[in-house]
């Protein structure tokens, strides 16, 4: 029997970075990026039309991992994709292990600062209650860049990308209805509407699943406050 792996998301970031970018044009974005940053902390001028992002926390460029650096729309299409969420700490309702406590020691020692805005990259249910599954710990370095400090915990379920699928979009929950009654229509026995089977007969049905399958989806969105990934990803409203 063929195991599927479990989903490593940082595994997922960094192949979500690395299709746009290699190494060494990576960490020259990643300098231009920074060295725009520190002039204007240097300047201590905030102009609100800027494209600079400025943050709290400041770090040396050469101590820093590169391979551990992800930009916000990096983060994004993967919280997408899997349906997770990208909160403040204070928000997480777990604990930080002592791991995550001695890498975030580690590297305000290394740059010597006081690291703050810290925030986690997990599943929706890590935010409501206790649980164990891969949350990512980042810390923001401005200009829309974070750098990873720790993960901890299990893997995602490796199917998890494909189970959330039909929540990312209006266009996917359709197709996904329109699929999954394609074969409820299929489980009907022949001949129980009529004694002569038809192909008018079939999608006639088909049609009348449909439209009791999109019901039930629309109920469950509108009672429980659902939301499509895009609109979730970054939202402190955990009913979504």
């Amino acid at each position: 029997m063929i195991k599927i792996p479990d989903t490593n998301i940082e595994l997922q970031l960094q192949k979500t970075r690395d299709a746009k970018f290699n190494d060494a044009s990576f960490r020259k974005t990643l300098r231009t990026s920074l060295s725009h940053l520190n002039i204007a902390h240097s300047s201590e001028e905030t102009h609100p039309n800027s494209e600079v992002t400025l943050a709290k926390n400041q770090f040396d460029f050469d101590q820093l991992e590169t391979s551990r650096i992800y930009h916000i729309e990096q983060i994004k299409k993967v919280c997408v994709d899997y349906r997770l969420r990208f909160l403040d700490l204070k928000y997480f309702k777990g604990e930080l292990p002592l791991s995550a406590n001695s890498a975030i020691e580690d590297l305000q020692n290394r740059h010597q600062t006081e690291l703050d805005g810290l925030k986690i990259m997990a599943p929706s249910k890590l935010f409501k209650l206790k649980d164990k599954d891969d949350p990512l710990l980042f810390v923001p370095m401005g200009n829309h860049y974070y750098c990873l400090v720790h993960k901890w915990g299990n893997d995602l379920h490796p199917l998890r990308k494909l189970l959330v699928w039909p929540f990312k979009n209006m266009v996917n929950l359709v197709l996904f209805a329109l699929l999954i009654s394609y074969f409820v229509t299929l489980l009907v026995p022949s001949g129980l509407f009529s004694k002569t089977n038809s192909t008018a007969e079939f999608w006639i049905i088909y049609f009348f699943m449909f439209k009791w399958i999109a019901a039930v989806f629309i109920f469950y969105g509108f009672a429980l406050g659902k939301n499509f990934n895009p609109a979730i990803w970054n939202s402190k409203y955990f009913n979504a």
